[in-house]
């Protein structure tokens, strides 16, 4: 049986995170009253940089388990990850084992974290896989677009890859909303209209986001 991460693991990460984000940048966060209180829920963040997931898992008002690339799960970062509930998923194939788990993380009512453009890139949600409406429509949880702002910012860098310390990053939650037409279908027509929505969705959430932050 596929052993499903605990929502209580997933808050040792996110009271790891707290401290850890907001000493070492300014994080400000937009929207977080958005975010339901209960209930199974997926997180889209958009990708532009490796700090995105550990920002949002550590200003997000409920403890969030994201699905990251196996590549990550090297050395001491492998048991500390799992220890945390973050998914390991291998991109380059259908990973069941990860599915089984996020479908299980929303079964119990948490919340998956997810990034939709399934690398990092232009953070922009110009191209989306497949998976996000695939969760969204099977587990019929609602998706919150997060916006995260600034984490790319080169200028001022200390320490290579990282965006400059005390820098400000702005995550701004949006509206939840559902993916799926209401009918239950999960054909593959079904999914493709789902990610048109999705798509439309997140993109116009971010746009909002960078004209309320100035970004």
């Amino acid at each position: 049986m596929t052993e499903v991460p605990s929502a209580r693991s997933a808050e040792v990460g996110r009271r790891i995170g707290v401290p850890l984000m907001y000493g070492l940048w300014k994080p400000r966060v937009l929207g977080a009253w958005r975010v339901p209180a209960s209930g199974p829920l997926i997180f889209a963040v958009n990708h532009s940089h490796n700090i995105d997931g550990p920002m949002v898992m550590g200003v997000a008002p409920r403890p969030t388990h994201f699905l990251i690339k196996k590549e990550a799960f090297v050395g001491p970062l492998d048991p500390f990850l799992r220890g945390i509930g973050q998914l390991k998923v291998d991109r380059t194939s259908t990973d069941r084992t990860a599915v089984t788990r996020a479908l299980g993380v929303l079964q119990n009512g948490g919340v998956l974290g997810i990034f939709p453009e399934g690398t990092r890139g232009g953070g922009d949600f110009a191209s989306l896989r497949a998976g996000l409406a695939y969760f969204a429509v099977r587990s019929g949880a609602p998706i919150v677009p997060v916006a995260v702002l600034g984490s790319s910012e080169r200028r001022g860098r200390l320490i290579k890859g990282l965006p400059p310390l005390r820098s400000r990053i702005d995550v701004v939650f949006g509206d939840p909303f559902q993916a799926g037409d209401g009918s239950g279908r999960r054909t593959r027509k079904a999914l493709d209209e789902a990610t048109v929505r999705i798509q439309k969705q997140l993109t116009e959430h971010l746009e909002n986001a960078r004209r309320s932050t100035g970004r």
